[in-house]
């Protein structure tokens, strides 16, 4: 084990709202981490921490998933239209120019 010098803060960034599961959407910790915080140990604060990373880690990749399903689903195919709600599609104007601009007086 390592020496500790400095005591672990709190996660807590003020969201203290829960998601489906149980954890703060904040922090990620449980109701039962939050409440006991204080009273835990150096050890149980880092392990604490580690799996509030994980957390945010595990929920971050499910709705990066999540969002490349839904682009997906709403991308247009070679069969489908494109929505009305999409911006238009501008063509690229070419700005490389071959014009030598010495020629003309000012």
């Amino acid at each position: 084990m390592q020496l500790e010098f400095f005591d672990v803060p709190s996660p807590c960034v003020g969201v203290c709202q829960s998601d489906t599961k149980g954890y703060c959407l904040g922090c990620m910790r449980t109701r039962e981490e939050r409440q006991e915080w204080t009273s835990f140990n150096l050890d149980d604060k880092q392990k604490v921490i580690k799996r509030c990373v994980q957390r945010k880690k595990r929920k971050d990749s499910k709705v990066k998933a999540k969002v490349v399903v839904i682009e997906e689903a709403h991308s247009p195919t070679e069969n489908q239209q494109a929505s009305l709600l999409d911006p238009p599609n501008k063509p690229k104007i070419d700005n490389s120019t071959d014009l030598d601009f010495g020629d003309f007086e000012l």
